[in-house]
C-alpha cells in the first residue's frame, strides 16, 4: 500500500526510474552550471505517478486545519504552464473549486483567465520544482494585487537553498535536494559533481 504522503526516497525514486532526474551537464538560464536538472513533466506523464505525487502534495495540505477547513472553497494556482499538472493533481485531491495558471507575457508574470478582485477563493500556490523562488513570488504579488488570500504553498522538489517560505507561508514538498551550482563551466569541470555527471549537455 502507498503511503498517502511518500517518503522522499520515493519520490526520487519515481524522478529517476522516468528520466524526470536527470545527470550530466546543466547550464541554466541565470547562466550557471549543474550537473543535476529535473524535467517533472516526465514523471506526471504517467496517471499511476502524477496521482501519488499530487495526493501526497495535497495530504501535506488537508493536515492543515487552517487550510482543511476552507475546502472546497479553495483555489488551487500554478505560477506557470510547467505547474499546471500539479495544479490539475491537487485540485482533484482536495476537491477544491477552482484552478488558475499564470503566464509570463511581454517579460511579465500575469493570469491570461480572467480574474476578477473578490472571484478568487483562498489560494494555494503549487508548482512541481522550486528553484530560486521568482516564479512563485511573482505569483504571490499577483494574488495580492487582486485581493486573493494566499493561504498554502507547496512543490513537489525543492532545491535546499531555494527560500523556505514566501510572505509567512512556509512551503510543503515531498523532495529536498541540494544542488551545486557553479559560476563558469571551468569551475563546473573541475569539481567533484562534474566527475559523476553523465555525458548530457543541456543549455536552457
Amino acid at each position: 500500500m502507498v503511503d498517502l504522503v511518500p517518503s522522499s526516497e520515493s519520490v526520487m525514486e519515481i524522478l529517476q526510474k522516468t528520466g524526470a532526474y536527470r545527470k550530466g551537464h546543466f547550464v541554466y538560464p541565470n547562466g550557471k552550471h549543474a550537473s543535476h536538472y529535473f524535467q517533472m513533466p516526465l514523471a506526471f506523464r504517467y496517471y499511476d505517478n502524477a496521482r501519488i505525487l499530487s495526493v501526497g502534495l495535497s495530504r501535506c495540505f488537508r493536515m492543515e486545519k487552517s487550510i482543511a477547513g476552507r475546502l472546497p472553497k479553495v483555489s488551487v494556482i500554478s505560477p506557470s504552464p510547467g505547474g499546471i499538472m500539479v495544479a490539475f493533481g491537487v485540485r482533484e485531491a482536495l476537491n477544491a473549486e477552482q484552478i488558475y495558471w499564470a503566464e509570463m507575457e511581454e517579460g511579465k508574470r500575469q493570469f491570461r483567465q480572467y480574474m476578477a478582485e473578490s472571484d478568487v477563493y483562498p489560494a494555494i500556490i503549487v508548482d512541481d520544482i522550486l528553484r530560486s523562488g521568482r516564479a512563485i513570488q511573482e505569483t504571490f504579488d499577483l494574488c495580492k494585487e487582486i485581493g486573493a488570500e494566499v493561504i498554502g504553498c507547496g512543490v513537489i522538489a525543492k532545491f535546499e537553498d531555494a527560500p523556505n517560505e514566501f510572505d509567512g507561508i512556509p512551503i510543503k514538498r515531498l523532495l529536498s535536494f541540494d544542488v551545486n551550482f557553479y559560476e563558469t563551466e571551468d569551475e563546473w569541470s573541475t569539481s567533484r559533481s562534474a566527475s559523476e555527471a553523465g555525458e548530457e549537455k543541456v543549455r536552457f
